[in-house]
């Protein structure tokens, strides 16, 4: 069964300027359904202000909640933020949480957006406006719900705000595999970075995975693990410069899935990055994705 987080406003207009669009979020719902595996969806609030001005500066928060952001920062966001977005990235962000809680219930859940990564505290960048990971781990550790939270970025460009924004804290570790020569040129230092080559395939990328995740679950031993789960790794992806096949991708998040299972850990995935023109076909990677994670989490029964 795969519990799926989605809300409307995860779809909001076309910016007039950037070249990001958000049909790809009503796309994955639309793939999700069509598909004969059972799924249950579920509507997130918006996140409080509160927990986003825990991980983002104030004065930043206020920009982008009343549609104000200046252009410098519009610019490294990639489009500008009107009151759609602005709704949109808190929804986005309670999204993330709400399925945390449901994986806490059920072992795995999926947030059908979210991921956004790039986001550091006082500006978005790389289509990212609020880091609703760094929000919602803060927010788990916080009121108790996890007493240590592993962040495993396989999104083809690297967690670079997430590891910033949560660097030298002793409750979260950041894992990001990610590709070298991609965005972004500077890049951050998370508890674990592991640049790859351009080109790199299934089994080379499966294995460099495998031993990382069996290293850091056992030394870390994390009670929850929040996943970005971009399929821009893809060799078809527009903006990623990799080279995993529809079934590496799908070895992968089972990996991830099965690893963390196996100890008993939960795991929450945000959609992360997925680039291309046929957005029908991006969709659908996502939505095979979130299904194969399910699929995996059943296979070992309840993990609490």
């Amino acid at each position: 069964m795969l519990h799926i987080v989605h809300h409307s406003d995860y779809v909001a207009p076309r910016p007039k300027n950037g070249s990001f669009v958000f049909d790809k979020y009503q796309l994955v719902m639309d793939a999700i359904r069509d598909h004969p595996s059972e799924h249950v969806a579920h509507e997130p609030a918006p996140m409080p202000r509160q927990w986003i001005e825990a991980v983002h500066d104030p004065d930043y928060v206020e920009q982008v909640l009343s549609a104000a952001v200046p252009r410098d920062k519009e610019r490294r966001i990639g489009f500008p933020v009107s009151t759609e977005i602005a709704s949109r990235v808190q929804y986005t962000s309670g999204g993330t949480w709400l399925a945390a809680q449901l994986a806490l219930q059920h072992g795995y859940a999926a947030n059908s957006a979210g991921g956004s990564h790039h986001a550091m505290a006082d500006t978005g960048a790389g289509y990212c406006v609020f880091n609703d990971l760094a929000i919602t781990a803060n927010r788990l550790l916080m009121e108790r719900d996890a007493r240590k939270i592993l962040i495993v970025d396989l999104d083809v460009h690297q967690g670079d705000g997430t590891a910033v924004l949560l660097a030298g804290r002793e409750d979260i570790f950041t894992l990001s595999i990610h590709s070298e020569r991609n965005f972004p040129t500077r890049k951050a230092r998370s508890s674990r970075d592991i640049a790859l080559p351009d080109a790199v395939g299934d089994d080379d990328y499966l294995s460099i995975l495998d031993m990382a995740l069996k290293e850091i679950l056992p030394s870390f031993q994390p009670d929850m693990l929040l996943y970005q789960a971009g399929v821009d790794p893809h060799a078809d992806d527009r903006l990623g410069r990799l080279a995993l096949s529809d079934a590496g991708l799908e070895r992968r998040d089972r990996m991830v899935i099965r690893q963390a299972r196996d100890r008993g850990i939960a795991v929450a995935s945000a959609l992360g990055g997925g680039y291309g023109l046929d957005h029908r076909a991006v969709a659908l990677r996502h939505a095979r994705s979130m299904i194969a994670m399910a699929d995996e989490a059943d296979r070992g029964g309840a993990i609490r």
